[in-house]
């Protein structure tokens, strides 16, 4: 895990988990908890301290994460695979799993209004409900529109459910699942970042970062793409300098770069 001071750019250090996959920070403590990608585990690590002071062994290779402050749980998906792993943040132990009705799950987002948490499948175009309390799944949303879903955040202002498609095509979704409009956005996206105070959503995949204004009640609207050059998966936005970061590996090395929301 690389740790970035936010406001210089500076590197601080590396702290050793694993191959991450996904992280998801709990902002109550500051710390960042990991999936570590083929070592099948997931770390909490406190990034001031630069060290992972927990792991616990999933034993099954780990992608996306996210934390629910309310449950105080952590939810791993499987990479590759049909479960949402479920791990107590506070004793760090495996409290089971919950299978999905999918393979190869890919982003996921709690909503902090309710215990639910939103599952993109991508092999059959929707995303499930998760309760977070019972830890079934609740309900299936079919997204026909899109093709391989990847990305999905949740707008708790809002309360709308945002997903897209390796098609290009982003959705918005009532948080009980019911259509509210489509856009044609970028294609090839990986992941994307929402900043829940700008309602912007910034995205990153094909070697570009695009960023999308969330519509209340209305379908997600373009506003711009940056061409990186660089081969990036995955962003993230600042919610105080609402900047919006990037990774990427090249030959000569890993690099992290910031960009401004327009």
């Amino acid at each position: 895990l690389l740790v970035v001071n936010a406001d210089t750019g500076a590197v601080l250090g590396q702290v050793e988990t694993g191959a991450v996959h996904g992280n998801a920070v709990d902002e109550s403590t500051g710390h960042v908890y990991t999936g570590d990608g083929d070592s099948g585990t997931v770390s909490d690590v406190d990034p001031a301290k630069m060290t992972a002071v927990n792991s616990v062994d999933i034993g099954h290779p780990i992608d996306a994460l996210a934390f629910d402050p309310k449950s105080d749980r952590i939810f791993a998906d499987e990479d590759g695979g049909t479960q949402v792993f479920v791990v107590d943040a506070r004793s760090f132990k495996l409290l089971g799993s919950v299978p999905i009705p999918g393979h190869d799950l890919e982003f996921l987002a709690v909503d902090p209004q309710r215990p639910i948490l939103y599952q993109n499948i991508p092999d059959t175009d929707q995303y499930v409900e998760i309760d977070t309390r019972t830890l079934k799944v609740v309900k299936a949303v079919k997204t026909p529109e899109l093709t391989k879903p990847h990305p999905l955040q949740f707008d708790a202002e809002y309360r709308e459910v945002i997903t897209g498609g390796k098609n290009g095509v982003f959705s918005a979704y009532t948080a009980d699942g019911v259509k509210i409009g489509q856009t044609n956005g970028p294609r090839g996206v990986d992941q994307c970042s929402l900043d829940q105070t700008t309602h912007v959503l910034a995205c990153a995949g094909d070697g570009k970062l695009w960023t999308m204004r969330i519509e209340r009640g209305a379908a997600p609207r373009l506003m711009s793409v940056v061409d990186t050059r660089h081969d990036v998966h995955t962003v993230a936005i600042d919610p105080t300098t609402h900047w919006m970061w990037t990774v990427w590996a090249g030959p000569s090395g890993d690099f992290v770069q910031a960009f401004k929301e327009h």
